[in-house]
């Protein structure tokens, strides 16, 4: 294969990694291929493997330069592998990853469960934490009340108006924290269909490292975005930067708020349903604010987490001393994060300090040797975290994973169930390479026989077939809130 420049120093890029080394080739654009995949991140990587398993020529394009999408793990800041994205695996015991990790050799070790409360410069009390989960047992209740043969409603209008000192707590509890955005803007019924989301785990390597090394020796071109997809019934045709590409199928595994940009242009336009569906999908903000801090100033244990009974929107989730490290994260998300972010590197790395100083005491600028923050949203190929669905958009996740064709889109903002965590964009990934497949295999079987010279008739055309529905995921998951 003769690769150009561009192309070498793309492959060169990747290899340069952390955790990449030896993991998808760097590969040149062919003319054409079965099954092509927007996007190299947990879905894309999902499907790609799917594709090659069944023997299709497929290729990841991939708009970055690296691979893994939300699914980054950065081991040369601190002494322990820090993942800038997703963190862990939900529901370990039935997650498909949880597998796939020991086979690629990454470690899963139970994520610490629960989360103690800090009241100003001290601990909840028993009774103290008591409250707030009764609280929230009440909260769960009214959500499923406020939409139980209703019409679909905010979150923030399902809420019990009677919640005391916790208000901004739940609000950060169940807004920035779990979905990365305010309770105004998403889904009371989308909220309450996720599944369960313990246990969880986390890798010792880091999910990125996982995600990479799951990829294998599956080609990718990185470096490379999708400008331009010409869809019908048959075929696609793909218009990049560094050329086209003809391919059987396409997987679009973009994220919901790239393609609401509309920097990928579909000829023609996707139908109603579906452009409405995607509309009403977007991405939240969760980023993370990383502080190394020897000598544990704070006082805390190994991989202990903490939330603090704020008083406004500007708060934290607190993970202390990642993998017995100094390593402490901030996480902070929802319309105070984009504001954050938006601050800037230092505004950010000052917000964090001040926050622990509040809760801890301390001079804990003075004690922080090296730093590091996440700014997804400013990252041009994803524009955000996890997906949330608008209320009244809580069937837009299904209306999305539908066939359109010889196009097809997959990723975490599809699973109905998971939507936001890395195992509902593998699945999805799974679920868009298994039609996309189906749908390669009907169009062979249904191409007309080659006309018989000495009957000098034509064959007759072949009866029409309806695509079939997304296959459902082996997988039972309890139908549970999140």
């Amino acid at each position: 294969m003769n690769l150009t420049r561009r192309e070498l120093m793309a492959a060169a890029a990747v290899l340069a990694m952390p955790g990449v080394r030896g993991a998808a080739r760097a590969a040149g654009l062919p003319r054409e291929v079965d099954v092509a995949i927007i996007g190299a991140g947990a879905a894309g990587i999902a499907a790609a493997r799917k594709i090659s398993a069944a023997g299709k020529s497929v290729l990841m394009l991939e708009a970055s330069p690296r691979l893994g999408g939300r699914c980054v793990t950065d081991v040369e800041t601190f002494d322990v592998p820090f993942d800038r994205g997703a963190r862990s695996l939900y529901a370990s015991a039935s997650n498909p990853l949880t597998e796939l990790a020991r086979s690629q050799q990454v470690d899963v070790v139970p994520a610490a469960r629960g989360q103690r409360i800090r009241i100003g410069r001290r601990n909840a009390r028993a009774g103290e934490t008591e409250d707030f989960l009764a609280l929230m047992v009440r909260v769960n209740r009214s959500m499923a009340e406020a939409v139980r043969g209703r019409a679909d409603v905010a979150v923030a209008k399902a809420l019990p108006q009677d919640l005391r000192e916790w208000r901004n707590t739940v609000e950060f509890q169940l807004g920035p924290l779990s979905n990365g955005d305010d309770l105004d803007r998403f889904s009371t019924a989308d909220l309450l269909s996720f599944a369960q989301r313990d246990p969880a785990a986390s890798c010792r390597q880091g999910v990125g490292t996982l995600i990479t090394r799951l990829a294998g020796s599956l080609p990718v071109a990185l470096n490379t975005p999708v400008t331009g997809v010409r869809w019908s019934g048959r075929d696609v045709q793909l218009e990049t930067r560094a050329g086209n590409l003809s391919a059987r199928a396409v997987i679009v595994t973009a994220s919901v708020n790239v393609l609401n940009t509309g920097v990928i242009k579909f000829t023609p336009d996707l139908p109603k349903r579906q452009a409405e569906a995607l509309s009403h999908l977007s991405l939240g903000t969760r980023e993370r604010i990383a502080l190394d801090l020897p000598g544990n100033p704070l006082g805390l244990g190994r991989d202990e987490v903490l939330i603090e009974q704020s008083h406004s929107a500007r708060t934290g989730l607190l993970l202390a001393n990642t993998g017995g490290s100094s390593l402490c994260q901030v996480d902070v998300g929802g319309a105070f994060g984009r504001e954050l972010s938006a601050e800037g590197e230092a505004a950010m790395i000052e917000f964090a300090q001040d926050w622990l100083r509040n809760l801890f005491g301390g001079d804990i600028a003075k004690v922080t040797t090296r730093a590091s923050v996440t700014r997804w949203g400013a990252e041009p190929y994803v524009l955000g975290a996890m997906s949330v669905a608008a209320p009244g958009g809580q069937p837009s996740r299904r209306v999305l994973a539908e066939p359109l064709g010889a196009l097809f889109f997959a990723g975490e903002a599809l699973h109905e169930a998971l939507g936001g965590t890395v195992a509902g964009a593998w699945i999805s990934g799974e679920r868009a390479a298994d039609a996309a497949l189906h749908k390669i295999a009907g169009a062979k079987a249904e191409r007309p026989a080659a006309a018989k010279p000495a009957k000098k008739r034509r064959a007759p055309a072949p009866k029409a077939r309806h695509p079939e529905p997304l296959p459902r995921s082996g997988l039972r998951w309890p139908n549970a809130g999140r």
